[in-house]
């Protein structure tokens, strides 16, 4: 007899993409995503973070001040660093999953890419210019988006190795 209380796919890939919103350095607000194809493999994943190349030290991770100032023109957000990060693959058909609903540029790079659906946690920012943006950009391109209602509130990983 099977286990019956294993994840379903869609907690799954949730749980890829906050396990990669972990490696983000944002002192405030940490992202994630995971690009799977619909054979259910994942194509990539991506995390808020700076530029390669563009030190975590050196750039600013403030979120008031002058617009240089600030993490704001050089963080480059998860669904983006996982499009980029798919290197040149066929994301045509594939779903993202994102702890935090798209904002509007993030919605371009999801249309041109080619993804045709949208599983996020989180749309704390729905009443945002930039928000509603997406929302209208998405629709027209008829990109489904669907907030994830997970079976449980968390999942817990142990690196213990049991003998």
């Amino acid at each position: 007899m099977k286990r019956e209380n294993y994840i379903s796919w869609d907690e799954y890939f949730m749980g890829v993409a906050l396990l990669a919103a972990m490696r983000s350095k944002d002192p405030n607000t940490q992202v994630g995503a995971c690009i799977v194809d619909s054979e259910n493999r994942i194509l990539s994943t991506g995390y808020n973070g700076f530029p390669a190349g563009c030190s975590d030290d050196e750039f600013p991770w403030e979120r008031e001040g002058g617009f240089c100032d600030t993490k704001y023109p050089f963080v480059v957000h998860a669904e983006l660093n996982a499009i980029l990060n798919a290197r040149g693959k066929n994301l045509t058909g594939s779903k993202i999953y994102v702890a935090l609903f798209p904002c509007n540029e993030c919605a371009k790079a999801i249309i041109q890419c080619g993804i045709k659906e949208i599983l996020y946690l989180s749309d704390k920012y729905a009443q945002t210019d930039g928000t509603l943006a997406s929302k209208r950009m998405l629709k027209a391109a008829g990109i489904k988006f669907t907030q994830l209602l997970p079976r449980s509130a968390s999942l817990t990983i142990d690196f213990s190795v049991e003998k």
